[in-house]
């Protein structure tokens, strides 16, 4: 069997675009894999991301925003912050788009079994948790997990992702959807405040529980100030250090923490891992 060459991308289409929030810099790129047997070789939990490019333009490393349980094509929520994300903004369906991947090692899906999932998110690094949260809920895999608790802070509202997504999770009666805004907003009925103090408000139990966390780097850690108040251990947080993701497979030298890679170590890593690593996160 030919072993696939990780420095060249696979080659995909856009099959849909989606405008995730009012001022229009998040977007949701829905890929196609012009061949069958490319899409059956990407085999990815979530959690993972990947390396995209246009060519001529650039390529950059973005997490998986789809579930595999989602058949038939794959998803990158991309914020437009520079030169390649806005050419990717740029898109136009049927527009051409290179996939390396995937990479890193992703929520530790089979460790969560059996214990109530608290996921707790912040602006737009909420993709792979829609994809953790999505993958939860298909009736394939519901019955290996229990309580399921989602807390997801946002500046204001124009900035919630996913809108469509989060209205059918909570319609769902087997999980808790915790929404928050900085500041009121008039015609906003759910939460305000800011991530952490909510997280203290909900209070979700640690017996038996993870906790999986990503977000802006202050929000990880009041969070996990207030989680280890909720007697969280160590070994029941988990994070992703997804904005460290570089070159995908660990030769850039850009992505290490002393002797660990993000991009192949992780993104993920539970504190009692991170706690062992240098403060350069």
């Amino acid at each position: 069997m030919q072993v696939p060459n990780l420095y060249i991308p696979t080659l995909t289409t856009v099959k849909n675009i989606v405008s995730e929030n009012k001022v229009n810099d998040i977007k949701t790129l829905e890929l196609e894999f012009k061949k069958e047997e490319d899409y059956n070789k990407f085999n990815y939990i979530p959690g993972q991301f990947a390396e995209i490019s246009l060519i001529g333009k650039g390529e950059a490393p973005i997490g998986i925003a789809s579930s595999p349980t989602e058949e038939g094509s794959i998803k990158f929520t991309i914020k437009k912050m520079g030169t390649v994300t806005s050419e990717f903004h740029n898109c136009n369906i049927g527009d051409v788009v290179g996939v390396r991947g995937p990479f890193g090692n992703g929520w530790p899906i089979e460790e969560m079994k059996d214990k109530d999932i608290v996921v707790i998110g912040g602006g737009f690094a909420f993709s792979t948790l829609r994809s953790l949260v999505i993958y939860l809920l298909n009736e394939k895999h519901r019955k290996d997990y229990k309580k399921i608790t989602v807390i997801y802070g946002n500046r204001d509202s124009g900035e919630v992702l996913y809108g469509n997504v989060l209205e059918e999770w909570k319609k769902h009666d087997d999980i808790e959807v915790v929404l928050t805004i900085d500041h009121e907003e008039e015609e906003w009925k759910e939460k305000v405040g800011f991530v952490a103090p909510i997280v203290k408000e909900v209070a979700p139990s640690s017996d038996n529980a993870i906790a999986v966390v990503c977000g802006p780097p202050i929000m990880i850690k009041t969070t996990i100030a207030v989680l280890e108040e909720l007697k969280f251990n160590d070994e029941q947080i988990l994070n992703s250090l997804e904005m460290r993701m570089k070159c995908g497979i660990g030769k850039c030298g850009r992505c290490n923490i002393g002797n660990k890679y993000v991009c192949i170590d992780g993104p993920v890593f539970s504190l009692a891992e991170l706690k062992k690593l240098p403060a350069e996160y």
